[in-house]
Order: structure tokens, then C-alpha cells, then sequence
């Protein structure tokens, strides 16, 4: 597929780089969510691809929210149409929704702000490293609130008063404050982001990745507080036994030896 705001790029062992490319701020916009949605469709549930990383092109940004001009702009395109608004809303609602659900490991490698819908994609993601810049959910500054699931997912991962108190307050945390809250997974120097992420990706690629897509499944259901989670649990479970995976795992656990879960061609490219 073809992208107007992603760049795409095939690493070592299935890890697939995307790079955020949407100058001039890299803001959320028609464009990037139609990207974003042809990305999940092509890598999502693609065989060869084991872990996806995103990262951003922009030097200051990883990901804007909305673009702010253009809803000033066209205000009065939906003044006097209940639920304009919030069909917009939905719209990001949606496509982040569809990145949390890939079935396998996504990681955000954030190299600048992400601010308002910019921390709301990367709640999205399933680990966080962040460098310089700042994240946050900083809408109510704005006289506006997260309206792309900030406010379920902040609440999920953090708990009620710690998202309420960050929310309220607009608060804008260094890589520093979010990891010691756990908001992100690691704050990393500028220059050791991406190899950081990158070999993190990689640790996880060598891993039983359909078995983690599973268990995601249910980690997902467990956290949006379903009543079938536990038969999403058991239900998944023995699906694990279709994979293939644990016949490589018992037998390099009755081997003495580390399972190979990689097939070799998604090792080193050449």
C-alpha cells in the first residue's frame, strides 16, 4: 500500500518501523487516520510482521492533536448540527482503537511532545519510551477534554485519581515524572531512543508473539471490565495450542534451552 503521512520500513526479525510524517506539526487529521487505518489492515494480522514500532519524523513532535486551526476554521460547518462533533471524536476514537487491538506487540518511540491526542495514541500503544518533549493529556487547558479515549484509557492504566488529577490539571509530565508514574514504560536519552526501542522491539519479535496477541485480547477485555473475560481467557488459551508456539516451548524447556519462537525468515536482513 501507498501512504501519504507514513513511512514504512521493514527491520530485523518482523519488527516493522512506522514513522509519523505529517508536516507541518504532525497533527491528527482525514489523512493520517486514513493511513494509519491501511496500516493496521496491511501489517495488522500480516505473518511476517512481529512487533510494530512507530516513531515520528518531525524533530520536536511525535503526534499533534487535531488540528487546531482547522477546527476554528470550519466551527461553522457544524454549528447547529448536534453531534458533528462528536462524529469527529468517534472518527479518532475508531482508528486508535483498531491500533490497540492488533494482535501483537505495538510500541510508541516518541521523540518529541505528545500532547492532548498525541498521548491519547500512544495510551493506545502497548509500551511507551519517550525522550525529550513532554506527555500529557493537556486538553482541559483548552477549555475542551480528551475526546480520542483518553479519558477511559489514562483511567484504566493509572487509576481514577491519579487520570482526574492529571486531566483537571492539564498536566504536562517529562519523560522523567511519566515513567516514575508509569504513564510510559522508559525515558530514554535523545540519541538512544530509537536503538533503545528498536532492540526492545526486537526482544519481543524473538518471543511467542501470537501467544502475547492473545493474551492481549484478554489483557483488553480484563481492563475494559467485560464480564466474559475469563472465557475470553480460557477460549484463548486454547488457542495458543494451534500456534505452534508451545511445541517449540516445551521442548526447549525440557532441552534446557532458550526457545526459538522466531522463524528464521524474519531474522537479520541482509
Amino acid at each position: 500500500m501507498s501512504y501519504q503521512t507514513l513511512k514504512v520500513e521493514r527491520r530485523d526479525k518482523g519488527v516493522v518501523l512506522w514513522t509519523i510524517d505529517n508536516p507541518p506539526a504532525n497533527a491528527i487529521d482525514d489523512t493520517l487516520l486514513e493511513d494509519l487505518d491501511k496500516a493496521v489492515e496491511e501489517f495488522g494480522t500480516d505473518p511476517e510482521t512481529r512487533v510494530i514500532l512507530v516513531t515520528s519524523a518531525h524533530p520536536k513532535t511525535f503526534l499533534a492533536g487535531a488540528d487546531l486551526k482547522m477546527m476554528m476554521q470550519n466551527a461553522g460547518d457544524v454549528a447547529g448540527k448536534p453531534g458533528a462533533i462528536a462524529a469527529k471524536s468517534r472518527r479518532i476514537q475508531e482508528t486508535f482503537a483498531r491500533i490497540e487491538q492488533i494482535p501483537k506487540p505495538v510500541i510508541a518511540a516518541m521523540n518529541g511532545h505528545a500532547l492532548g491526542g498525541g498521548c491519547e495514541f500512544a495510551l493506545a500503544c502497548d509500551f511507551r519510551f519517550l525522550s525529550k518533549g513532554y506527555i500529557g493529556l493537556s486538553e482541559v487547558s483548552l477549555g475542551l477534554i480528551p475526546g480520542a479515549g483518553g479519558t477511559q484509557r489514562l483511567t484504566r492504566l493509572l487509576g481514577r485519581a491519579k487520570a482526574t488529577e492529571l486531566i483537571f490539571r492539564a498536566k504536562r509530565l517529562t519523560a522523567e515524572e511519566a515513567e516514575g508514574i508509569g504513564l510510559i514504560t522508559r525515558a530514554v536519552e535523545e540519541e538512544r531512543l530509537l536503538p533503545e526501542a528498536l532492540a526492545f522491539a526486537e526482544e519481543l519479535a524473538e518471543g511467542a508473539v501470537q501467544a502475547m496477541g492473545l493474551a492481549k485480547g484478554c489483557i483488553l477485555a480484563a481492563s475494559e471490565g467485560r464480564e466474559d473475560g475469563y472465557r475470553c481467557e480460557s477460549e484463548a488459551f486454547e488457542k495458543t495450542l494451534a500456534t505452534g508456539e508451545p511445541i517449540e516451548g516445551f521442548a526447549a524447556f525440557f532441552q534446557k534451552r532458550k526457545p526459538q519462537f522466531l522463524p528464521s525468515k524474519a531474522g537479520n536482513r541482509t
